[in-house]
């Protein structure tokens, strides 16, 4: 015991040293190691501190996991550096519906890889990646499902309130929960023209001056509303007539198909032509045209289609038809339904070129970039 104590005191007469503190402490924790046989101090801080002893620590413990630091250069966002891996090589945006790929990998939106197609239509070549200038078609690409999941799983910013929800919810909450989403007035059918923020409706409904306006303030109003829906009345009524007529044709079971041809003219120009087929027990003919046969239409990103009805039949005396075409029962393409008149004879035996009523560009780009346009024919012959 004399010993240990000589130990102990040798320890503590160095502790106020400032170099020798140290040492003191160092020196107490060895000879209480040399006693009781148990660690000394440092190792027992090195334990609380997490470091482990090696080995011979514990067997049964699993080794401690590594973190795997980024340079400071590269400590972007993952949603940040995912929009360059999963962007279309055309717009260079994230996709937003369908994604489709070359044979090589390369990723485009449904609305470029449309418009590549009907692209190449227009200027009679063969459709390539823009990337690896690889062919693409419908046939050959194929879609991404996993990229279509990836991409929408990815957060985005609402438009409105600036706030973040993966893209595929933004489009519920901004129709649905989204506080600063534009609304308009529950009276916008009496007139009311206010619009704003979804949290300030019911503050001014409480203050609307329009549910107090008098019937001959509302004439006005409810008079523009009334010529709108007789135009719309006006088409279906029109459509029910003409089924009630003797003489009805369509093209049957199958539509008709337009068939991409070239002229014959220095400068090319692309147009569309039906095989003849047989409606009302007479041969008739489509064609179509595209932007009114301008000069070049895959420089315009306006984008029309415009057909004419031959007769090719030779007939004794005239027929007065209408005429309407339809989509075909198998595209996706949405055309609105124009009536057309034409009195055919010999002589007059082509109307003229009228709009295909699609509703937009991106329409007229489907049927460009489909290998055939497929349509349903309508004849209605009026009955003198």
């Amino acid at each position: 015991m004399s010993s240990v104590e000589e130990r102990g005191e040798v320890g503590v007469a160095a502790a106020p040293g400032s170099s020798s503190g140290g040492l003191g402490v160092v020196a107490v924790g060895t000879a209480l190691e040399a006693v009781v046989g148990g660690p000394s101090m440092q190792e027992e801080v090195s334990i609380r501190r997490g470091e482990g002893l090696g080995p011979e620590s514990d067997p049964d413990e699993p080794p401690p996991k590594k973190r795997m630091r980024l340079p400071e250069g590269e400590s972007g966002k993952l949603e940040e550096r995912l929009y360059s891996v999963l962007c279309c090589t055309v717009c260079l945006d994230l996709p937003k519906a369908s994604v489709y790929q070359c044979t090589n990998g390369h990723l485009m939106c449904a609305g470029c890889f449309i418009h590549l197609l009907a692209d190449s239509r227009l200027k009679e070549e063969q459709a390539t990646c823009p990337n690896c200038r690889c062919e693409i078609s419908k046939s050959l690409c194929c879609r991404n499902l996993a990229v279509e999941k990836a991409v929408s799983e990815l957060p985005t910013d609402c438009p409105f309130c600036l706030k973040q929800f993966p893209r595929s919810s933004l489009e519920r909450h901004q129709r649905e929960e989204c506080q600063d989403r534009v609304t308009q007035c529950k009276y916008k059918r009496i007139g009311c023209p206010w619009k704003g923020p979804f949290h300030e409706l019911p503050a001014h409904e409480e203050e609307c001056c329009h549910p107090t306006k008098t019937g001959t303030e509302l004439m006005g109003i409810l008079g523009e509303m009334d010529q709108s829906h007789s135009r719309e009345l006006t088409l279906y009524n029109s459509i029910f007539s003409l089924l009630c007529y003797e003489k009805i044709g369509f093209t049957g079971r199958l539509e008709v198909q337009f068939r991409p041809y070239r002229t014959d003219d220095f400068i090319t120009r692309l147009y569309y032509e039906t095989p003849r087929f047989t409606v009302l027990n007479q041969t008739w003919v489509l064609k179509a045209r595209v932007n009114d046969s301008e000069r070049n239409p895959n420089l315009s990103c306006k984008r029309t289609l415009s057909f004419q009805l031959i007769l090719k039949s030779k007939v004794n005396s005239a027929i007065e038809c209408s005429f309407l075409l339809l989509k075909g029962p198998y595209d996706d393409v949405r055309i609105k339904p124009v009536i057309h008149h034409h009195a055919f004879s010999n002589d007059t035996n082509e109307t003229d070129y009228v709009p295909l009523p699609i509703t937009d560009s991106v329409e007229c780009n489907k049927l460009l970039a489909a290998k055939n346009i497929n349509l349903r024919l309508f004849i209605f012959q009026i009955q003198k």
